[in-house]
């Protein structure tokens, strides 16, 4: 019995030894040419991310670097399967742009099982563990759209939101900015989720004109939901009204240098792109990585 007992008390100890030199194990140090990058995009039918892909592509070339990009197609499960695809290329870093932010958080912990660091691209993961977030700061942009807003158009003025993906963290993150203001300072009057979709967009605006024809003003979390609303806005005689988007993608800056959107939240997200995979060469270099890297907003409005 004592042996027995001995025996799996020594299978424990030894078990808890692996899990802490798993944790505290040094980082074998590689140069950039050496590293093999999974990059996993939740959409690249939306020119933010493909943007995002050019940032990190771009750098990988300069760098000798070899990435595998895969397309979630904005499916959460196709996703997880993509990562795990890419942990069985035993792959040195993944970058991942989730689709959903809980659904992804199986298949973070299973790539950190197998010892591979993952850094999120402009939505985070609900769990597991993340080297870091590159990311704008989403609720000040929220909150910078819904002042934008009130200074265009006056306090009380009747606003509609169109929102993101459900359980994306941006989704979250910049609906709770706006709302931290339009709740207080304007009438939001509507809120509704077009997925971060042009056609969406267009067809969750037209349902919201039908039961609220007194809007003024529309936040898209995205500028492919605003240039949706735009074409249902256009379509209904009421191009008058004030539509700001998020992101800065090349058609929304077109359209607010048209004068056909208000204004946007601009990122940067083939700058994005760059930092987030700089942030695994500095890993791989020994270097401290922060658990957050901001990528800088700017809001671009019509003249």
């Amino acid at each position: 019995m004592m042996a027995v007992v001995l025996f799996l008390s020594g299978c424990s100890v030894a078990n808890l030894g692996n899990d802490e030199s798993k944790e505290n194990a040094k980082v074998v140090e590689k140069k950039p040419a050496e590293l093999k990058v999974g990059v996993s995009i939740s959409t690249l039918n939306n020119p933010f991310f493909v943007s995002i892909r050019e940032g990190v592509t771009t750098l990988a070339k300069e760098n000798k670097t070899k990435t595998i990009i895969v397309d979630a197609q904005n499916d959460a499960t196709k996703q997880s399967n993509d990562i795990d695809d890419l942990i069985q290329q035993k792959v040195d870093a993944i970058l991942i742009n989730p689709v959903d932010s809980s659904a992804i958080q199986p298949a973070v912990e299973a790539a950190n099982e197998a010892n591979i660091p993952i850094i999120a691209l402009d939505r985070s993961s609900d769990g597991g563990k993340v080297l870091t977030l590159v990311t704008s700061d989403n609720v000040k942009g929220g909150k910078m759209a819904a002042e934008f807003i009130e200074e265009k158009i006056g306090k009380g003025a009747n606003v509609a939101q169109l929102e993101g993906t459900p359980g994306a963290s941006a989704t979250r993150e910049r609906g709770e900015g706006f709302e931290s203001i339009a709740k207080k300072e304007l009438q939001l009057v509507e809120s509704q989720s077009a997925d971060f979709d042009r056609a969406k967009g267009l067809t969750v605006m037209e349902n919201m004109l039908q039961s609220n024809p007194d809007i003024e003003a529309v936040f898209a979390q995205n500028d492919e939901m605003a240039l949706g609303a735009v074409e249902a806005l256009k379509s209904a005689g009421k191009a008058n009204i004030q539509v700001i988007g998020f992101d800065g993608n090349e058609d929304g800056l077109k359209a607010v240098a048209a004068g056909e959107m208000a204004g946007t939240v601009a990122q940067k997200p083939v700058e994005m792109g760059r930092l987030a995979l700089q942030a695994a060469y500095d890993y791989f270099a020994g270097k401290d990585v922060p658990s957050k890297i901001d990528s800088p907003l700017e809001l671009v409005q019509a003249k």
